[in-house]
């Protein structure tokens, strides 16, 4: 099967599945969802969505975050994974936010990702999200189910998301980031997971593929037996 016509099925069966997939990160505008963001980098959303609520109720502007120290900024996000950075950042972008772009997030990839903490990823989130740009935002998990499905060649991230936008319709991929990433979470976990059994995997993946992931697991089990007889 070609790879666009693997597309135009997942595609089916994703549309069938999530409808209406709304965004994972709790946010009120362009600003908040750029912090919300920033803050998800090996963090869940879950996490993120706790911890935003306390910081957006110090400061939900460029303006106020900008005002705020660092460390004011690090109380409210210290259970986030590399905390620390990330309040330097959140607290240097505001700043530049107000400096350079009057205190608005600027509808342009590239600008947002010459501010501090922001990646192409997050950027195509924002553009894609509050601006209504077509971008296909690949993380690590969008990534895994792109080479298990045979999209991509499991190289990069660039690259994985260069070959998901070859063969999904461009109006359809700010809406198919979302909906991969909630059949991720639903049907499609990272490891331990039966291929044969998944509603997609199970016909999009090679035998290979599932075979090799079998194994992996399958040497990752015997790992923690083989530690305990060492002892």
């Amino acid at each position: 099967m070609k790879r666009s016509e693997k597309a135009e099925q997942i595609l089916f069966q994703l549309e069938e599945l999530y409808p209406a997939p709304p965004i994972p990160l709790d946010h009120r505008d362009p600003f908040t969802l750029l912090i919300a963001v920033l803050l998800s980098a090996q963090t869940t959303d879950l996490r993120v969505n706790l911890v935003t609520p306390g910081l957006f109720e110090k400061a939900s502007t460029p303006e106020a975050m900008a005002s705020l120290e660092v460390e004011d900024i690090l109380d409210s996000i210290k259970t986030c994974g590399l905390a620390p950075t990330k309040a330097k950042n959140v607290r240097r972008l505001a700043e530049i936010l107000v400096e350079r772009h009057a205190g608005e997030v600027p509808a342009d990839l590239a600008a947002l990702e010459a501010l501090p903490g922001v990646g192409h990823k997050t950027a195509s989130v924002v553009m894609a999200q509050c601006f209504g740009v077509p971008a296909f935002p690949v993380d690590t998990h969008i990534h895994r189910l792109a080479a298990r499905w045979g999209l991509s060649n499991d190289t990069t991230v660039e690259r994985t998301e260069r070959d998901l936008k070859a063969v999904f319709p461009e109006s359809t991929w700010s809406k198919v980031h979302l909906q991969i990433i909630f059949f991720g979470r639903e049907h499609c976990p990272a490891r331990f997971h039966d291929l044969t059994g998944c509603p997609i995997c199970s016909w999009a993946a090679t035998k290979k593929r599932a075979l090799d992931e079998r194994r992996r697991d399958d040497a990752a089990r015997r790992r923690p037996m083989k530690a305990k007889a060492g002892r």
